[in-house]
């Protein structure tokens, strides 16, 4: 299995299929193929190009629903559901955050904020979304063993890179990848400093992906 990292949240996993979660790309490159989509929230930088992909596409109720009226095969879930789709595991976790989907006339209401499990050939992966640190994701360690923990730390929209170091601990997965900074002034952060923090004080590895990098991940899942 990999991971590609196409810069801000937008992570493709790919392995016997291809999961594409948040397909905002602030290159302006086209999106990759894929075999389904994930949705965090409806936040242009986290929906965009879901319309125009056309996949089948896992998103928050509301969310989902706004999908579905543009011709979109949508699948909607809600916080603590999961579906099986074309042989991938989606389990939706709680993040906290706003969603509000931008449109003519003033946008709509996007449903709660989410965050991702993504079970497939045997390795785990969490994509928290955008989201502040909450003490429940020492039940996402429980419950689920994450492999790799996909954490935002941009602060001033979601945790910064202190409350990630703790959402990391709580959550245990022995690989964290960063995302969601860098892109705009406003969540500017050094990655090196968080790294640094993380893998002098635990046995945790941290990796640093630059837009378009891309890192092997073994299937190294013994919890299932």
């Amino acid at each position: 299995m990999y991971l590609s990292y196409y810069g801000h949240s937008c992570i493709l996993i790919g392995g016997s299929k291809r999961v594409l979660i948040d397909p905002f790309i602030p290159s302006g490159a086209p999106p990759p193929d894929c075999d389904i989509v994930c949705v965090t929230h409806g936040h242009a930088d986290h929906l965009g190009e879901t319309v125009s992909l056309k996949r089948p596409t896992v998103a928050p109720n509301e969310l989902a629903k706004y999908l579905a009226a543009r011709g979109v095969s949508a699948e909607a879930l809600n916080i603590g559901g999961s579906i099986e789709l074309d042989g991938v595991s989606i389990s939706m976790t709680q993040a906290i955050h706003s969603s509000w989907i931008e449109d003519a006339g003033g946008g709509y209401y996007g449903g709660p904020a989410a965050g991702y499990i993504i079970r497939m050939d045997g390795v785990t992966i969490y994509h928290a979304g955008d989201t502040a640190l909450f003490s429940d994701m020492k039940l996402i360690r429980d419950l689920y063993h994450p492999d790799v923990a996909l954490l935002p730390i941009g602060d001033r929209f979601t945790m910064g890179p202190d409350e990630a170091m703790i959402a990391a601990s709580y959550i245990g997965a022995p690989l964290v990848i960063p995302i969601h900074y860098n892109t705009w002034d406003k969540i500017a952060q050094d990655p090196e400093s968080f790294r640094n923090a993380i893998e002098k004080t635990t046995d945790m590895r941290v990796a640093i992906l630059a837009p378009g990098e891309q890192i092997r991940i073994a299937d190294t899942n013994t919890h299932q």
